[in-house]
């Protein structure tokens, strides 16, 4: 890229090197005199850039673009003045020279160099909207004024009849010098457009108008008739050659000139363009994609394609590229589209999830992704193949067709695909490497490789996708029955937390036992014991339950439960605190006379919090100093009672209402023990006062 850069530099700045060496070395600046060459040059440079300002008006007016304007009106006006120029050459027309002749280029140049710095320009809104609506009277006032021009040169009349010196005098200097420092900033601003578009055209306009520049240039400092003075000629000529061969190189590798100036235009006539491009892609896309279905003839996709081709003035081979270009993208839709119900079907298998829920989202989706299919899927009950009328979908699904019934039984039994001459898939569903289910696929003619495998797949995953939502099903049974279903749910969308360790977390710890159970069992039959401890035992449950804890373990008469484990709860202290409240209270009111009463303890710290034991036998559970002081806060509590350590007290806060025990000392342990007696909490159902002794 840099050499690219360096090579485009040192072409453009050789002519000033040139010029440079002309005025240094006088006698290097030969004279040349010789008016035909002279008038056909300027002539042919005249009708060129005459027909670039007339191609790029025309853009202009198509788009409404205020840039490709100046731009057209910057090579009128030069082409007007450049062919004054060359009318006024002596010996030709006029028999002398005259001021017409000498000031027609500088004047020209100059105009030609104030539309093109304002074609640069960042124009506002209202400024644009302005200049296209006054650009019928632009174009008009230049050809007014050129016409004056040659009206008073070509017939001798003042100001323009005199004969100024050789090298134009201090006029053509000024104008000279005003048209390089417009030319100048007119090219650094396309350049910079370049940079962010990288079109050609705009390469083409940027080295014309440093050409037009270095013209200007040479306009000011040359001689007449001299080397330096036919050097302006010369690159005036290539600056307006060169954009007339880049349009022409790309008209005749595009075949149309629709589109030859758009690269130059503003943002928005680019942006207009590609979505006009992009919407004739996306009409031969909706057009083939109907075709698919059966609503488009080849000959409706051809004219549908000229319609398209007509109204960008495309080429055939361009219009062949542009619908080869839609099919592509037309099927490529397609594939993603039937990718998408691959995913889809694999993001159903939600947990808990009801087979006949995650089967007939399945049908849906996959008729949704293959229209022209007909999806049915059947499952085997009691070791018969049922087809649910509501699992099936897509053109004539609510059709029996017998033969598919049978077919469909035979593929599910034996585990294979199968697939009829008609068009017909037959997928089962192998569960465990049993037979599940069946989805058939049926298809209006000969079923495409492509979509014979996508359905494959689609059918494994569903397999996939129903094994995964009872295999969900039967763990959050069984964790159900130990633990709340919000922890429940937890463990079965991340079983990493079931696995083999701990963490050191902060917990709530509840122990509850029942004091007297030892003489109640003596006393009292087997049945009356398990009757008494289901009874006890449920109410406990449902009251650590439904304060989201966890019911690690049941040992005889005992129950421990953990809050704030496996699942975080800020508020696990005071959580802890109400199901032990609501526990004694329940357990008062099915209490039968001679029946223990349970006392609880609750205490919170940090604990070892984990899956404790080893790979063939594993418990939750947690350890810790802190589970061991709520284990004996509870031996002290009486039958009734709800005794908590200071730190729950603490984290419940003035809610609480207790009594205070003071320091106890318990067993295993130095230090006593901070702890009070929980009678209530404050804001919650009242807690009945006799229950405590």
């Amino acid at each position: 890229m840099a050499a690219r850069v360096a090579v485009w530099v040192a072409h453009l700045s050789a002519p000033m090197v040139g010029l440079w060496l002309l005025l240094a070395q006088p006698r290097l600046d030969v004279r040349w005199q010789h008016e035909p060459s002279h008038f056909w040059l300027v002539l042919t440079v005249a009708l060129i850039s005459f027909g670039l300002a007339l191609v790029i008006n025309q853009a202009a007016r198509r788009r409404d673009d205020t840039r490709l304007l100046l731009v057209a009106l910057s090579f009128l006006v030069a082409a007007a003045f450049l062919g004054l120029h060359a009318a006024a050459t002596p010996q030709v027309v006029l028999d002398a020279r005259n001021a017409g002749f000498a000031y027609a280029s500088p004047v020209g140049l100059t105009l030609a160099a104030v539309f093109a710095a304002a074609s640069a320009a960042d124009l506002s809104v209202a400024g644009e909207r302005r200049l296209l609506r006054w650009s019928g009277w632009l174009r008009g006032g230049v050809l007014a004024v050129a016409g004056a021009w040659a009206v008073v040169s070509l017939t001798g009349r003042p100001p323009l009849n005199r004969v100024p010196g050789a090298d134009g005098g201090t006029p053509a200097i000024l104008l000279a010098a005003a048209g390089v420092i417009l030319f100048a900033y007119a090219a650094v601003r396309y350049y910079l457009l370049y940079r962010r578009r990288r079109a050609v055209m705009l390469l083409s306009v940027v080295t014309a108008y440093v050409l037009l520049a270095e013209s200007a240039l040479a306009m000011g400092s040359g001689v007449s008739w001299h080397a330096s003075w036919w050097l302006w000629h010369l690159l005036m000529a290539a600056g307006f050659g060169y954009v007339a061969y880049s349009a022409w190189v790309q008209y005749r590798n595009e075949g149309a000139a629709s589109g030859l100036f758009a690269a130059v235009g503003r943002d928005e006539t680019v942006r207009q363009l590609r979505a006009d491009y992009s919407a004739a892609l996306e009409g031969l896309v909706e057009a083939l994609h109907s075709g698919e279905q059966g609503a488009l003839t080849e000959g409706r996709m051809a004219a549908a394609t000229e319609r398209v081709a007509r109204r960008f003035e495309l080429t055939d081979g361009q219009a062949a590229v542009l619908g080869r270009a839609a099919g592509a993208l037309a099927a490529e839709r397609d594939q993603i589209r039937k990718l998408g119900a691959l995913v889809a079907v694999g993001h159903d298998a939600r947990v808990m999830v009801a087979d006949f829920e995650l089967l007939r989202g399945a049908v849906r989706r996959v008729a949704s992704a293959f229209g022209d299919y007909t999806v049915r899927v059947g499952l085997v009950e009691q070791d018969r193949l049922v087809f649910p009328p509501v699992l099936a979908a897509g053109p004539g699904a609510d059709e029996v067709v017998e033969v598919h019934t049978v077919r469909a039984a035979q593929a599910t039994l034996a585990g294979a695909h199968e697939k009829d001459d008609d068009g017909t898939l037959y997928l089962p569903f192998l569960v465990k490497g049993h037979p599940a289910g069946v989805l058939i696929a049926a298809h209006a003619g000969p079923v495409p490789e492509r979509d014979a495998a996508l359905l494959t797949s689609l059918a494994a995953q569903i397999a996939i996708a129903l094994e995964n939502a009872r295999l969900y099903r039967q763990l959050d049974v069984l964790f159900r029955q130990y633990m709340s279903p919000d922890v429940a749910t937890a463990l079965v969308a991340d079983p990493s937390q079931a696995a083999l360790g701990g963490a050191v977390v902060e917990v709530t710890s509840l122990f509850a036992d029942l004091r007297g159970f030892t003489t109640f069992s003596e006393r009292s039959s087997p049945t009356e014991i398990v009757d008494m401890l289901n009874q006890y035992f449920d109410v406990a449950t449902r009251a650590v339950l439904d304060e989201n804890g966890t019911v690690v373990q049941f040992v005889g008469d005992a129950l421990m439960a953990l809050f704030n484990a496996p699942a975080r709860q800020p508020d696990h202290a005071l959580r802890a605190a109400r199901a032990a409240l609501v526990l004694q209270r329940e357990v008062d009111k099915l209490a039968r006379p001679g029946w223990p009463r349970f006392r609880v303890g609750i205490n919170t710290g940090e604990a070892l919090v984990g899956n404790i034991g080893g790979e063939a036998l594993r418990n939750f559970n947690a350890m810790g100093d802190a589970v061991n002081v709520a284990a004996r806060l509870e031996t002290q509590a009486t039958p009734g009672q709800v005794v908590i350590g200071a730190a729950t007290r603490d984290r419940i806060g003035d809610c609480a209402l207790v009594t205070p025990l003071g320091d106890l000392m318990v067993k295993g342990r130095l230090q006593p023990v901070p702890a009070f007696v929980l009678h209530g909490l404050r804001g919650e159902s009242p807690w009945s006062m006799s229950l405590v002794s």
